[in-house]
């Protein structure tokens, strides 16, 4: 968005318009944004590689007054506002194809790249790449580059 980013179009909308029911359709994960989107009032929350009829069911259930939220979305939220959300990231919550793709997006892989490398679609690694910076509560690739290289999974030398 070019002017504002969603969160100020979701503020200024409910300003204007209390009841507005407004479905998120977003590319980003982090869960400050999902928090923020969600206490700024909108209803429901989708990643960008939903399904043609998730997004219409989803548009349904606002419409109805219901939420929607992308599975990926909804762990996120439970897991912060859980108690059992741990204070250090568990590598070992991570599947092996998540630290796969770990390793290659701390190499510096664009996700098409890393689609490429490991055959699998691109929206299969950007699902990935949400799960591990949920799993590992990091906010972006930046953060989760700088833990693959805390943890040695990789190294300045690769």
């Amino acid at each position: 968005m070019p002017r504002k980013n969603g969160i100020e179009a979701i503020q200024e909308i409910r300003q204007e318009d209390p009841q507005a029911r407004i479905l998120v359709l977003s590319s980003f994960s982090a869960d400050e944004r999902i928090i923020s989107a969600i206490k700024g009032g909108a209803m429901g929350y989708l990643l960008k590689d939903s399904s043609p009829q998730e997004l219409i069911e989803a548009i349904r259930c606002i419409y109805h007054g219901q939420s929607s939220l992308h599975p990926a979305v909804a762990r996120k939220l439970i897991l912060a506002y859980s108690k059992e959300q741990k204070a250090e990231p568990d590598r070992a919550a991570l599947t092996e194809r998540e630290v796969e793709v770990l390793k290659l997006v701390a190499r510096g892989l664009p996700n098409q790249d890393i689609a490429d490398k490991l055959v699998i679609g691109e929206g299969t690694v950007r699902f990935h790449v949400s799960n591990i910076l949920g799993k590992l509560q990091l906010e972006n690739r930046t953060q989760a580059v700088l833990y693959a290289l805390r943890e040695g999974l990789v190294s300045l030398q690769d």
